[in-house]
This record gives C-alpha cells, structure tokens and sequence, in this order.
C-alpha cells in the first residue's frame, strides 16, 4: 500500500475539516491558539482524523494564522494528518521547514482568477506544484503534495469553466508530481449534474487515486453536490464545521459545506465515517463563543439527528 493510500484509503470516504483554514479565510475574528487547541482536540476525540489547520501566508496581512505552527505540533502530538496551503515559494518553503504532512497548492481553472489569486498564469502555477514536488523529494519525502483546482465548476470573474480545460490542469498537476489533485467549487455555482459528470471523468483519470471534492454552499447546493460527487466516485470531501468559510471573490458567499451535515449525508448513504456526530456540537460550541460576529450554518445542528442514527456513537480508533 503507497503512502497515499494510508493516508486516503481508496475503500472508505474521509472528511477532511477546513475550519481551521478556509473557515477563518473571511472570519470577523477567530479563536485563540488555545481555543483552537481544545477545537482539533475535541474532533479528535470524535474521530476526525484530517485537517486543514491554516495558511502559510504574511502573518501581518492574516493574523488569523500566525500560530500555524502551534497548531501544527498539536496536530501531530494527537497524530492527526494535518495540511497547510503553500500559495507561494515563500510559503512552501516555510512548510517544508515544518512537520506539516500535506502542503496544498493552488492552480486556478482561469487565467483571470489565477492572476487575481496569486498573481501569476495557469502554467506558472502548474510549474510551482512541480517545484514543490522537486522540493518535497528532496527535503521532507513523507510529506504530501495537494494541488486543488479554484474555480473548477465555474469563474466569479469569468462564468463558465470548460470540464475539459479542469481535466487538463488536474493531468497537468498530476504529471508534476502531485499525490492527489482536488476540485474546488470555489464560489458555488455548480449544481448535482455538473459535479457528478466531472467526478466521473476524474475518477478516470485518478485511477486507483483518490481526489479531493471542495464545495461552498454558496447558493444551496452543497449537500446536493455532494451527494452527486459520491455517487460519480468522490472519496474525500472537504467540509467546515458550521459551515464556516467564504471566498473574496464570492460576494454574499455562505462558506463551505457543513461538515456536521456532510457527516450524515455519507453516513444515511451507507459510507461509514467512524466520526460521533454528537460529539461534535461541543466542538462547535468552542467556535461560536471565539467567533460572536460570524454566521454558523448547519441543518442537522438546528434539527438535531433522527432517532435511528446509531451510527453517530461509534468514533473511530
């Protein structure tokens, strides 16, 4: 069994939390170090197990992430995968300097975006994952290369985004050296039909490799999309606790998908998450008295789950 597969195993879904990260991108304040300590404590113990913990970016532009590397000796003190976006060379370097297991970078499905986001072209980006890669081989092998694909299922600056030019940057990525490659619906336009034909042809192309699902429910459609990415073959899905997160570019955006909501979706469609549902809601608890100002969504937290979900009391090991 490859690395990869330890980490994604082909056979079961994982629920990757992005709260860390995506979800105080656009936050109006955020959680201490300790709150955010006692935040991947109280998921580990309901059996969450991968994590986006933060950003690699100017700590006076985001304060939000300045204790990124407490949170990262926590996470292995707890033995939780942990992942970091690396936008640039400076913040790869960084990570490679750490024991972050999985740095993220980012290629846009635009050019409009891609300069707008990091300020540089598609293949430039393309060439930074290869970079990173060469990097990683040489300085820190264990570790593993995430290059996630904004705007794969539609442009804020550009509107439609043609799937074929998405596979091609996936393939791009891949051929670079990235371990696995992830979808974004960054700003949430896609809709079940869209995501479900794109999943199908990335399972083609990924093989016996996993790929990464990432939705906003920007206009509703998240758990909908999701559902749909299962069906087409999606084994791993981003999802933020209360559904915090959002994008600059996505004015009105809701944030990512509840990750609460996303637990009982793969659950009531028979994939096993060994993630205690219940558990959860003292994690949450943590978040909103650290964030008073911020919007927490989530239609499991407001209707509680059905009375036949036993699966909820069964955390994983």
């Amino acid at each position: 069994m490859s690395h990869l597969q330890r980490i994604y195993p082909s056979n079961r879904i994982t629920l990757r939390e992005v709260g860390l990260r995506d979800g105080l991108q656009l936050a109006k304040s955020f959680p201490s170090t300790e709150a955010k300590q006692r935040w991947l404590q109280r998921e580990h113990a309901a059996g969450v197990r991968h994590f986006e913990i933060g950003s690699f970016l100017p700590v006076q532009h985001f304060p939000q992430f300045s204790d990124l590397p407490q949170l990262i000796e926590t996470s292995a003190a707890l033995g939780l995968h942990s992942a970091a976006l690396t936008l640039n060379e400076r913040g790869a370097e960084a990570a490679l300097q750490t024991a972050v297991d999985e740095m993220v970078c980012v290629v846009s499905a635009t050019e409009e975006h891609s300069a707008a986001n990091m300020r540089r072209s598609r293949q430039a980006a393309v060439d930074l994952v290869a970079q990173v890669v060469a990097e990683r081989n040489a300085r820190a092998p264990d570790k593993l290369v995430n290059a996630g694909i904004a705007m794969a299922f539609g442009c804020s600056l550009t509107g439609d985004v043609d799937p074929i030019e998405v596979l091609r940057l996936a393939e791009a990525c891949l051929e670079a050296g990235a371990d696995i490659v992830g979808l974004a619906d960054t700003v949430g336009y896609a809709g079940p039909r869209a995501v479900g034909a794109l999943c199908a042809q990335m399972e083609r192309l990924c093989g016996d490799r996993p790929f990464i699902i990432h939705l906003h429910d920007t206009r509703g459609m998240g758990i909908a999309n999701a559902a749909a990415a299962l069906d087409a073959g999606a084994r791993v899905i981003d999802a933020s606790l209360g559904g915090l997160g959002g994008c600059p570019f996505a004015p009105g955006a809701t944030g990512n998908v509840v990750f609460e909501d996303i637990l009982f979706l793969a659950e009531t469609m028979g994939f096993a998450t060994g993630i205690d549902l219940t558990a959860l809601k003292d994690v949450r608890t943590i978040a909103e008295e650290a964030m008073p100002e911020d919007a927490f969504q989530g239609a499991l937290h407001r209707a509680g789950p059905p009375k036949n979900a036993s699966w909820q009391a069964a955390p994983a090991v």
